[in-house]
């Protein structure tokens, strides 16, 4: 109860209530068939994917939709409008061995995001040890985890549950909160159905859950950065970027005044961070002089950055206490393969 108490000043997002749309547990919403863990949907609630998701410390994350009965979602300049009680559904889970990744999986954590009539609010549900149910955790948590990696090599973390304030911290855009994933081009991807292969905005179109697209193939889509199939290496590191950097750092984000904006759309070489001088970075630039220097990531602020671990220096600064090894293996790739004299976003 006093976790609960802790943030009861911090209730009212702007013009709502929390408690005015919080239930105590997971349960209660009705979203999942009994047992809740198998996280298996009732009827209404779809689940979905983004092509590049977010690094959690290696957290893998199951997602689902609720769209209010007689509602779609609109669209405006290839940009999603959710109706009013829309549910998005975010649960994060370790499996017990990441080389059977679909076997004995902890949750540990289920996100709502809901959209109110005026505003988004975040709500965090904690799930229990007996892995029965998720209950209502205002001020977050701290979880003691481990899992077998890819590599056969056991692995130990204390894992952070965001509090209701760090939720607003990554999810405020010119001051709303607001998803940072279902995106037109991060939904346009093939995904599984029931077993069939289909473009997922088609089959929201079809389940009448989205108004009808036109030309879904000229749609923008965003690259798995995970797939080395998929794109140019410069796409895959500026997907990377877009989705673990571009929420504070773009245009009315909370990193707005740094002059560094890395949504997958900035095609400004200086705005991305070649050969920028940082604003205000502290001990963070790593005594650096530069975010990106085409060529060399050891001479990059960016580099220096994602590599560390250390609270102070390390961004992105929420969400993870480890390194994405991986991400820093393409971003420092990137950087190199850069020319000195002119960055224009083919790197191949």
């Amino acid at each position: 109860m006093n976790k609960f108490l802790i943030f009861l000043p911090s209730l009212v997002f702007a013009s709502v209530n929390i408690m005015d749309h919080a239930l105590p547990s997971l349960s209660e919403y009705g979203f999942f068939k009994t047992p809740i863990k198998s996280q298996i949907t009732v009827d209404g609630i779809i689940p979905y994917k983004i092509a590049s998701p977010l690094f959690s410390d290696y957290a893998e994350k199951l997602r689902f939709i609720k769209i209010p009965k007689g509602n779609n979602i609109k669209t405006v300049d290839n940009h999603l409008i959710f109706p009013t009680g829309t549910t998005i559904i975010k649960t994060f889970y370790y499996p017990d061995d990441f080389r059977k990744i679909n076997e004995n999986k902890r949750l540990l954590e289920t996100r709502l995001l809901i959209k109110t009539k005026t505003e988004w609010i975040a709500i965090p549900y904690v799930w229990n040890e007996e892995q029965t149910d998720a209950f209502l955790s205002l001020a977050g948590d701290r979880i003691p985890v481990s899992w077998i990696n890819k590599k056969g090599v056991k692995t130990e973390l204390l894992y952070s549950v965001p509090n209701m304030n760090q939720c607003k911290g990554c999810h405020v855009k010119n001051n709303i909160l607001q998803p940072i994933g279902p995106k037109i081009r991060n939904l346009n991807m093939v995904y599984s159905f029931e077993g069939e292969d289909l473009n997922q905005l088609k089959k929201w179109i079809s389940f009448g859950l989205m108004e009808p697209i036109d030309n879904i193939s000229t749609l923008p889509r965003t690259v798995n950065y995970e797939n080395h199939m998929d794109g140019t290496l410069d796409q895959r590191a500026r997907a990377w970027l877009d989705i673990n950097c571009a929420h504070c750092h773009s245009s009315g984000g909370p990193a707005e005044s740094s002059g560094l904006y890395l949504e997958y759309e900035e095609k400004n070489p200086a705005k991305i961070g070649v050969m920028k001088r940082p604003i205000a970075a502290g001990r963070g630039s790593g005594n650096l002089n530069y975010t990106i220097v085409p060529g060399y990531p050891e001479l990059s602020i960016l580099d220096y950055r994602i590599r560390s671990t250390d609270p102070g220096i390390m961004m992105p600064e929420l969400s993870r206490h480890m390194t994405h090894i991986e991400g820093v293996e393409l971003i420092s790739s990137w950087i190199k393969k850069m020319s000195f004299n002119n960055y224009d976003g083919d790197t191949k």
